[in-house]
């Protein structure tokens, strides 16, 4: 009996060593375990405090942590600054470290596309889109108009004096802005801010007539009724749910077709990115991560008060759909003469 152990032992042995000379790797051993964050994890927000990217950046740190996905601290910064090619500048740079990861949207592909930055979204590991936004117009909570219609008259009766914010420059919500003139023949002075949480203050303080924020960035103000939901640019109403502003939930918001408007569905994907030359162990690890978010309460919760669409994309399918919305947003881009790459 020991004889036999003692040959498989052996022939294991000369496995290994042919395994290693030939450089197959074909037999796992204690050196090749999955990798880990071996240090604090610093998730970078593509926007400033208190806007959608911020919001989803802590939603993935909460859950996370609290069902200690990683042994590591994560520490969520923003660096919103050039529309949010900051933080992709700042995890660039970061060449290799899996414990530096790049929270955006869209902005990974359409920023390089509208302004001279030293990145491309070919330099990054995509590792996944977890959620993507609706986009709803909202006016102040005391403005006399109740619906897309009678507010894009009013507009365009201003004669183009209308404000509107946005979170950045030449993204989602100024593209969404020019949809918008496109379908009513209204005229806007698109205002950007670093976030949309500060386009959503700008609204209640009256310094402009509407902006084009998410759900999740002006859920504060519309429960104190400071402002107002005319409608979700949505096919279908969102899900139904508890009372959010002293009258309605999310699903008592109409859609924007509902109410005339030729703009169907806009949407814009949360991505979340590693930096370039990460191996692809580390991509996968966290993409393995992100996916167990997305199956956490905490999760669900985050995407109950905030009305997104969950939709977790990673791998192949990921950057095929990058490849695909690139290739979209850059026709729309073209028409506005936007393009400078």
């Amino acid at each position: 009996m020991l004889s036999k152990v003692v040959d498989v032992r052996w022939a294991l042995g000369v496995v290994a060593s042919a395994a290693v000379a030939l450089g197959l790797g074909a037999v796992p051993t204690a050196a090749h375990a999955e990798w880990k964050p071996t240090k604090p994890v610093e998730f970078v927000g593509a926007a400033g405090p208190g806007g959608g990217t911020d919001i989803f950046a802590r939603a993935v740190q909460l859950a996370i942590q609290n069902h200690n996905l990683i042994d590591q601290p994560i520490l969520v910064s923003n660096k919103g600054g050039g529309s949010g090619a900051e933080t992709f500048i700042y995890v660039k740079a970061a060449a290799g470290d899996g414990h530096k990861l790049a929270f955006g949207t869209s902005n990974l592909y359409t920023l390089p596309m509208v302004a001279k930055v030293a990145f491309k979204h070919t330099d990054f590991e995509p590792v996944a889109a977890m959620v993507f936004d609706e986009f709803v117009l909202w006016v102040k909570g005391d403005a006399p108009y109740n619906d897309y219609k009678s507010y894009t008259e009013a507009a365009k009766a201003a004669n183009g004096t209308f404000r509107m914010a946005g979170a950045l420059s030449k993204d989602t919500d100024q593209t969404l802005t020019r949809l918008i003139e496109k379908d009513t023949g209204a005229k806007f002075i698109y205002v950007p801010f670093k976030s949309g949480g500060e386009a959503s203050v700008q609204l209640t303080g009256g310094h402009v007539q509407s902006d084009t924020n998410n759900p999740s960035e002006s859920v504060g103000h519309w429960r104190a009724g400071q402002v107002k939901a005319l409608c979700v640019f949505a096919k279908e109403r969102m899900p139904k749910g508890d009372k959010v502003s002293p009258t309605q939930s999310w699903g008592d918001i109409p859609t924007c077709k509902e109410q005339g408007s030729g703009i169907e569905t806009y949407q814009m994907p949360r991505t979340v990115s590693l930096p370039p030359d990460t191996p692809q162990e580390v991509v996968d690890f966290w993409a393995g991560v992100l996916k167990k978010v997305t199956e956490t309460p905490e999760w669900k919760d985050y995407l109950t008060k905030t009305a997104q669409t969950g939709r977790f994309i990673a791998g192949a399918e990921l950057k095929t759909f990058i490849d695909e919305d690139e290739k979209r947003t850059r026709k729309v881009y073209e028409e506005e003469g936007w393009l400078v790459n």
